[in-house]
């Protein structure tokens, strides 16, 4: 019996090989960047909606408990935690009786980097704070709830006003606005094309 050769042996050259690693190497390269700002997108809008999902239990934690229940945030250095505290006396939530005890913790801190890597509370300095009408005027702070950094919501469900920012790697750029009388929680987020903040 005759065993045949083939002459057009199945395979690839190297020359096929390395143009096809260059037609890879050129799609990733052009698809990664959109890729990465779709990941950070994501999750600074995550970011934005579960520290409103937080404002908001705290406001119904206060209605429940017939207590003011507030978010308290610290800043160190770069990094921002928070916890909610339950209010012990009936005068508010205070950092001299968080000290002493008097206003005790219902959550434990955390830091939102931890569950959302790479978004901090910042604001970009090339986008405007909200009601800005440009990037330098207003104030820059990420934390907009006054000095002590205590954003309380009452049993009434009225709540300390003020604008929290979150930024993610790039320039993607949220806020959660909590409004005063109502205490009702926005997210809202820059829109680069119109310039402006807009609702999410």
């Amino acid at each position: 019996m005759r065993v045949r050769h083939r002459s057009d042996e199945c395979g690839l050259t190297l020359v096929e090989i390395l143009v096809v690693a260059a037609l890879l190497v050129t799609l990733v390269t052009v698809g990664l960047p959109q890729m990465l700002t779709g990941v950070d997108e994501y999750r600074t809008a995550s970011a934005a909606r579960y520290l409103a999902a937080r404002c908001r239990l705290a406001r119904m934690e206060a209605v429940r408990r017939s207590a003011s229940v507030a978010l308290r945030f610290q800043r160190d250095g770069a990094l921002v935690r928070y916890a909610a505290f339950l209010d012990g006396n009936s005068n508010g939530v205070r950092t001299a009786e968080i000290a002493r005890g008097v206003d005790r913790p219902v959550s434990a801190y955390e830091q939102i980097s931890d569950l959302f890597p790479g978004v901090t509370f910042a604001i970009h300095e090339e986008i405007p704070a909200i009601g800005s009408a440009s990037a330098f005027s207003g104030d820059r702070d990420a934390l907009q709830i006054g000095r002590s950094r205590i954003m309380t919501f009452t049993p009434i469900g009225s709540a300390t006003p003020g604008t929290i920012y979150l930024r993610g790697r790039g320039k993607v750029q949220y806020a959660v606005r909590v409004l005063g009388a109502t205490g009702r929680t926005r997210v809202l987020k820059f829109d680069t094309g119109s310039r402006g903040w807009i609702d999410r």
